[in-house]
């Protein structure tokens, strides 16, 4: 008898330390997933007329090509600052056909379309990561540093940007987001043409606009 009651009372036990290392567990599971998405404050969302810019040289002139009137129903997520952490989390991504660059030029235009890989990899993605700070959004420019991740031709590469951001007289959001990147950082080559006597720089200057209606909730 005495031994069955050390028996249960042993089960016990181990059945409350179970309950209660389960109860840990989930806590701590919870509280992780909370800290990594908290919860949203605004939403951003674009408005038909976006464009992307980019401009380069070659050892004889220099060029700019362009996709202008961007148009799908994008939505950024701007999430509230996690304690103990850096910077603005922000949620969001754009997804740009490459065969819709135009360098004003065919030959130009073709060139770049086929050194992006534009049939393999036909969109160029720009993923939103963080701010260092919210924007004030009103008439005066708040020039900020943000994260993005960049995917082209299949290769993926997180970058600083610099964003300047201003409110126009709809309310709306105007932003302009800058950055050098070079060819090299998506494993590509820069074009050439006539026997590589005309060569293009490694180097890209990357400028994207947006407009953008803000939603609170």
């Amino acid at each position: 008898m005495l031994a069955f009651r050390q028996k249960r009372t042993a089960m016990k036990r181990l059945f409350i330390f179970y309950i209660t290392l389960s109860s840990l567990l989930l806590y701590s599971f919870t509280g992780y997933k909370l800290a990594e998405a908290p919860p949203v404050s605004t939403k951003w969302v674009v408005l038909n007329g976006g464009s992307l810019r980019v401009k380069g040289s070659t050892n004889v002139n220099t060029f700019a090509c362009e996709i202008t009137g961007y148009s799908r129903p994008d939505t950024i997520n701007v999430y509230r600052k996690i304690a103990g952490r850096e910077g603005i989390p922000l949620k969001g991504r754009l997804g740009l056909d490459v065969k819709l660059f135009d360098c004003h030029h065919a030959m130009m235009t073709a060139d770049l379309r086929k050194t992006l890989k534009a049939k393999e990899y036909p969109q160029l993605k720009i993923s939103f990561v963080s701010l260092a700070k919210l924007p004030s959004l009103n008439t005066q420019e708040s020039k900020i540093k943000g994260i993005v991740d960049i995917e082209l031709a299949g290769r993926a590469k997180r970058f600083d940007i610099n964003y300047t951001f201003k409110l126009d007289n709809q309310g709306n959001i105007r932003l302009l987001g800058e950055q050098d990147v070079n060819f090299s950082d998506f494993d590509l080559k820069p074009p050439r043409k006539l026997g590589g006597m005309i060569q293009t720089d490694n180097k890209l200057s990357v400028e994207f606009q947006l407009t953008m209606k803000i939603l609170r909730n």
